[in-house]
């Protein structure tokens, strides 16, 4: 083993996050500076110029000093080491000012590049209410809550055993087993008035859940009531590498899938255009799992 790999292999946990905020933000603004380091982590600005030096060592040409900016650049041939770069990584960490290390830091933008975000409401339950919820989940217990269905303003108490916990994007909502019904449902936190955990144990799991663990294949095109320019344009945006846009979903969140890219679920695509941009190809193959979300 080289000295390099050496060094590699015995990087502490709090080091690696530094070098990949380091990797992260030089790809992404073009620069990272010692105050970068030292704001994102509460450091020194010794201790910063230290994590640079080091990064340096470990991956040599990798990023060069720049004068003009007063901070390291990448260089040609740049390849990450520590870091996933990829956009679904790197986006939520930038959007949430959320160095690898984790934290928030205020106003300050660590990776100095400007957000913003839809000004939904919030739909969350009280804190005391999702601690309940998760202890059930990490102990394997039942908790009784009090929930208020949509069928009606009353409330009524249940016994769950819950095993996931869901962001739809809209909503957060959790997995569980109710004794009651006898069957796996989904109960929008928000809409859980009071939590007890209990002390019997789980008798479900969720490898029992069939519609959790089944997956099935959705196809999804460009609605027809768009011209070519569009569809075309609307298949690059998806990344899709034919005519068809292909994802691998839950049976149990195929409903909220379609709900969440508006899908234009009519059988005839009687919906506009320009507001529910896809439509199902394959719909005699998924509508019998989540038939609420198709009109």
């Amino acid at each position: 083993m080289s000295s390099r790999e050496k060094m590699l292999a015995d990087l502490k946990w709090a080091t690696r996050q530094r070098l990949q905020y380091i990797e992260c933000m030089a790809w992404y603004a073009g620069v990272v500076t010692r105050g970068d380091v030292a704001r994102a982590f509460g450091l020194s600005d010794p201790a910063a110029t230290k994590d640079l030096k080091l990064y340096g060592d470990l991956v040599p040409g990798n990023l060069g000093y720049n004068h003009a900016v007063f901070g390291f650049v990448p260089m040609p041939g740049f390849a990450p080491v520590f870091a996933d770069l990829s956009p679904a990584v790197a986006l939520p960490a930038i959007a949430a000012n959320l160095a690898v290390a984790n934290g928030p830091f205020g106003d300050a933008r660590i990776y100095g590049l400007p957000t913003a975000s839809l000004p939904l409401p919030v739909r969350l339950p009280s804190r005391t209410v999702l601690a309940q919820i998760t202890r059930a989940m990490f102990c394997r217990r039942q908790v009784r809550v009090v929930y208020r269905s949509m069928s009606g303003s009353a409330t009524e108490a249940r016994v769950l055993e819950p095993h996931t916990l869901v962001d739809t994007g809209l909503r957060w909502h959790v997995r569980a087993y109710s004794e009651a019904h006898g069957e796996f449902r989904d109960y929008v936190l928000s809409r859980i008035v009071e939590a007890s955990l209990l002390e019997t144990p789980a008798e479900s799991a969720e490898e029992y859940d069939e519609e959790w663990v089944e997956w099935v294949r959705l196809e999804l095109v460009p609605h027809p009531g768009l011209d070519a320019d569009r569809r075309a344009s609307l298949l690059f945006d998806y990344g899709a590498t034919g005519e068809v846009i292909e994802l691998n979903v839950r049976r149990a969140l195929l409903g909220y899938v379609l709900q969440r890219l508006g899908v234009d679920t009519t059988a005839a695509h009687t919906m506009n255009p320009q507001a529910w941009q896809l439509v199902v190809a394959n719909r005699e193959d998924v509508e019998p799992f989540a038939a609420w979300a198709f009109r």
